[in-house]
């Protein structure tokens, strides 16, 4: 390249600013718009391109002409001349199309977090998080904010703790689910939606929409029905004086902590309603098989005593109600105890409605993690099946149990 005196002149400046600025669309580029020019720059733009007449206000440059005349003058074409004049070249066509990349994968990365994939009625929650957009317009930014939330909800329900011990166990950071941070925000949305409720609208609805995540501020008002469990402990004592006198028992948040899971039966039904109970001891008495209640929608109490449980080595067997809730009850149960779903398959469901064609109506289905096709079968029969309906085949089977293994515990 020859020398570029002349062209670096102040007058040639809009030229060279509204060549790179259009070189660095990362787009083909035929022509250049350049304006508004005044005398002294019309005068140098013609001289350089050896126009006999200015050009107006406005002059559109050929892209190919002048790179054409720079090779002949300076031996470098257009783009080499100003990257000299203006320094390096930008390709914003190929940043947005890495942009475009990167949020593609993010939100793919959201729809598959294993949180998310455990609780399937989330995906209503993620579809509801992507017209927001990015925080700050980053996706680095996006995606930490949105794996701190996920983590936290991954966690839920708490263990009966404060809102403040929840943030610092989960996210190290006592602050992080104050009120109107987009954190807290986020979770109650994820809540919301894996409740069924609107998203409370003031302080009182915030307050009980954690609580029923397990965010409490005393160990008395969560409580667990639980039938035929001997364990140790406070609570276990409790639990074996009423499973001996063929009673259900009912224990606090603060019981279930004081209760030793040593010798936990090998098997543990649970179920979504307290008349299934009611059935089973009036039937079973003392001999009822080991039976815990979630109650719709675990409370810390259940959930601790399920988690006691299943890491002592019991096998968790749970089944609930054939509708949208209850389906999205079982997955949330699942995913946050081990619990296997029991009795809760394609099959039983079409078993358990028969010919019925009237009934209460399904409700809002979302996906059964357990099962692929249940969902569909729901939604295709519109009705729901109460757990009740079914109660005395599915203790049928338990007493069958029973006697095969020469006795329930």
């Amino acid at each position: 390249m020859r020398s570029l005196d002349g062209l670096d002149s102040a007058a040639l400046g809009p030229l060279w600013k509204a060549v790179h600025d259009r070189l660095s669309s990362g787009q083909r580029v035929s022509r250049v718009k350049v304006g508004p020019l005044d005398d002294e720059q019309r005068s140098a733009v013609a001289d350089l391109l050896g126009n006999d007449r200015l050009p107006g206000e406005y002059a559109t440059v050929s892209v190919d002409g002048l790179d054409e005349l720079l090779r002949e003058s300076v031996g470098a074409g257009v783009r080499e001349v100003v990257v000299a004049l203006r320094g390096p070249l930008d390709d914003r066509a190929a940043r947005r199309a890495l942009a475009a990349g990167a949020r593609s994968e993010l939100w793919t990365w959201l729809r598959g977090h294993p949180v998310v994939s455990a609780q399937p009625a989330l995906l209503e929650w993620v579809d509801g998080v992507r017209p927001a957009g990015l925080v700050g317009g980053s996706v680095e930014r996006t995606r930490d904010v949105l794996e701190r939330a996920l983590r936290v909800v991954g966690g839920l329900p708490a263990a009966g703790v404060p809102l403040p011990v929840l943030a610092e166990d989960v996210l190290g950071d006592p602050h992080a689910l104050d009120e109107g941070t987009r954190c807290a925000g986020l979770v109650l949305r994820a809540l919301a939606v894996i409740h069924g409720v609107d998203l409370p609208g003031d302080a009182q609805e915030r307050r009980a929409l954690w609580e029923r995540a397990g965010v409490v501020e005393d160990e008395l008002s969560s409580v667990v029905l639980a039938a035929g469990l001997r364990l140790g402990g406070v609570g276990g004592r409790l639990l074996r004086v009423c499973a001996d006198e063929g009673h259900v028992a009912a224990l606090t948040l603060a019981q279930v902590r004081a209760t030793s899971f040593a010798g936990a039966p090998r098997d543990v039904w649970v179920f979504e309603n307290p008349s299934v109970l009611a059935v089973a001891v009036a039937r079973f008495g003392a001999s009822c098989p080991p039976l815990v209640c979630t109650s719709g929608w675990p409370n810390s109490a259940v959930i601790a005593l399920l988690r006691g449980l299943s890491a002592a080595g019991s096998a968790l067997r749970y089944h609930g109600d054939f509708d949208g809730e209850g389906v999205r009850i079982a997955a949330h149960v699942s995913a946050r105890t081990g619990a296997t779903p029991w009795r809760m398959a394609t099959d039983d469901y079409l078993l358990a409605l028969g010919g019925t064609r009237v009934g209460t109506p399904v409700g809002r289905v979302t996906e059964a993690p357990w099962d692929g096709g249940l969902a569909s079968a729901m939604r295709d029969h519109g009705l729901a099946v109460p757990e009740e309906r079914v109660t005395p085949r599915l203790l049928d089977e338990l007493d069958d149990c029973g006697r095969d293994v020469g006795g329930l515990p």
